[in-house]
């Protein structure tokens, strides 16, 4: 886990998960699914599309559940994100938040699937972000939840493979 805590510049953090017996021409079209992201995501409830066609960019995506408290009264956490780019060759999407009640003002993220240095048989996800501070927030709070969400979505992940 990395991340970069001047709070006078945008929050940066970057988690990775490796993926044991899968290889990364099998994990790319699960990550590249960005409407489905919940299958996957254990703490989205739901996650759909709501414009364009899934994984072609400037799609859009409606995320809802409770990996992060909402910024208000509304007991369900929402964003609707926009796949910004997506790239084959090196295994990368490219994504930012255009609406949500998280307190996100502006949000990058990228997520890539990359090899596995240590295991010839698996491969690597690494997640990468950038947003403005967040009220009520802490970046090391920010980037724990990411580094848990991947490691259970790298989980999910391994078992719709095998199955």
């Amino acid at each position: 886990m990395e991340q970069d805590s001047d709070h006078r510049q945008r929050w940066e953090g970057k988690v990775s998960a490796r993926l044991r017996n899968v290889t990364k021409a099998q994990a790319w079209p699960l990550v590249k699914d960005f409407f489905n992201l919940h299958k996957r995501f254990p703490t989205l409830a739901t996650c759909y599309g709501i414009h364009g066609s899934n994984g072609d960019p400037g799609c859009i995506r409606y995320c809802a559940g409770s990996s992060i408290p909402s910024n208000g009264p509304a007991t369900v956490s929402w964003s609707k994100e926009r796949l910004v780019a997506v790239d084959d060759v090196d295994l990368r999407l490219e994504y930012e938040i255009v609406d949500s009640n998280i307190g996100f003002g502006s949000y990058e993220s990228t997520m890539k699937v990359l090899s596995d240095d240590d295991d010839s048989n698996g491969c690597m996800l690494e997640w990468s972000f950038a947003v403005d501070p967040v009220q009520g927030l802490d970046l090391q709070e920010l980037v724990l939840k990411y580094h848990v969400g991947l490691q259970l979505m790298a989980h999910k992940m391994e078992e719709e493979i095998q199955s």
